[in-house]
């Protein structure tokens, strides 16, 4: 079986045992509430498939609402690696109108697929080269980077009398064993991310061997790429491998938090957008993309991540680096997703033991 085929497999158990989405409606100035997924002609109703943070969608959606009341977004929201899944299981039939905030990987996967229709949304002249596909038009469009960040939890470091880990070369030091959460990277686009990174970073050989020392530190691998910082937080783990966002909210809600970035570099993906290919494309899922990377969107983008793919002006949030684009590791798009089904399949023969129940 081709190893291409044999993560098809894998996506589909993946999906098969997650199906249950977050589906959500969410209605300007409501509390976000369960509906089901939209199958009405009506050309004002779209759906937006989304790995964007629960925490964050109804603000980023209160400025959509203020332009655009006439339009319903019917939110279907989980992490990336189910959220990619459950495309590809539909790629015949597709239900979702677009996508809001998927990696970047995720999307040259669906394009190779031949899943997504080229849109240039209005205002694209202000993204970033380098945040976008540089076909004109561009199959998708960046909004923002995450990057890997260590939650490190400094009440149970110090209880433990563990040393701060500053660099992706400290966690495999046999002092932090049993101390470690991160995400499976077949579940999570943040656990994808740091994945990739590694193998880029020292090479695949050396890369893979890293990851046999990283294994043996591993309490669990989540699901969920926020998870670890929350597993953190809450004392159940002393560092969680997570993403930027994650250590600086929690910190700021005076959890026992410090967020680390590795002095080798952070792995680091996009938030980015696309249209879906189908015999109806709605004029609303059209202006939904053009607002998703409109200024007042962008600001809002600002407000949780230290880099957006256009310019705002505003200060870089507390708790990031004083420099965010020169944290980030070097890093191929291209690469990721050309070889995204051999490395999680090789991933989870190597590691998957340590997963959480799904």
């Amino acid at each position: 079986m081709s190893t291409r085929r044999s993560f098809r497999l894998v996506l589909l158990a993946v999906l098969a045992l997650a199906l249950a989405a977050c589906v959500t409606v969410v209605p300007a100035g409501d509390a976000a509430a369960p509906a089901a997924p939209a199958t009405s002609a009506d050309d004002n109703t779209i759906v937006v498939y989304t790995a964007i943070e629960d925490d964050q969608l109804e603000r980023y959606l209160k400025p959509f609402y203020a332009e655009h009341p006439e339009i319903e977004v019917q939110i279907v929201r989980d992490s990336t690696g189910i959220v990619t899944a459950k495309l590809l299981a539909e790629k015949d039939n597709p239900q979702a109108d677009l996508i809001w905030g998927l990696a970047a990987t995720s999307l040259l996967v669906l394009e190779a697929e031949g899943m997504l229709e080229p849109y240039a949304p209005a205002g694209l002249e202000r993204i970033e080269p380098r945040f976008r596909d540089a076909d004109n038009p561009p199959s998708w469009v960046g909004i923002d980077v995450w990057m890997t960040a260590f939650c490190v939890n400094t009440v149970e470091l110090e209880a433990n009398g563990l040393p701060m880990p500053t660099s992706w070369a400290d966690l495999i030091d046999p002092v932090y064993r049993g101390h470690l959460v991160m995400p499976n990277p077949a579940s999570s686009g943040t656990g994808f991310l740091s994945v990739s990174a590694i193998l880029q970073l020292f090479g695949e050989e050396a890369g893979w061997e890293y990851l046999d020392a990283l294994h043996e530190n591993m309490g669990q691998y989540t699901h969920s790429g926020s998870k670890p910082c929350r597993l953190a937080g809450a004392g159940e783990y002393t560092i969680g491998i997570s993403f930027d966002y994650r250590a600086v909210i929690q910190a700021a809600a005076g959890e026992p938090v410090v967020g680390v970035y590795p002095s080798e570099g952070s792995g680091w993906e996009m938030e980015a957008n696309a249209l879906i290919k189908k015999p109806v494309i709605k004029d609303a899922a059209k202006t939904f993309l053009n607002w998703a990377i409109s200024d007042a969107a962008m600001r809002e983008y600002a407000v949780s991540y230290g880099i957006t793919a256009a310019p705002t002006g505003l200060p870089i949030p507390e708790g990031f680096p004083a420099d965010p684009v020169a944290q980030l590791a070097e890093n191929d798009f291209v690469w990721a997703a050309l070889n995204r089904d051999r490395i999680l399949a090789e991933w989870i023969a190597r590691y998957d033991a340590k997963s959480e129940p799904r």
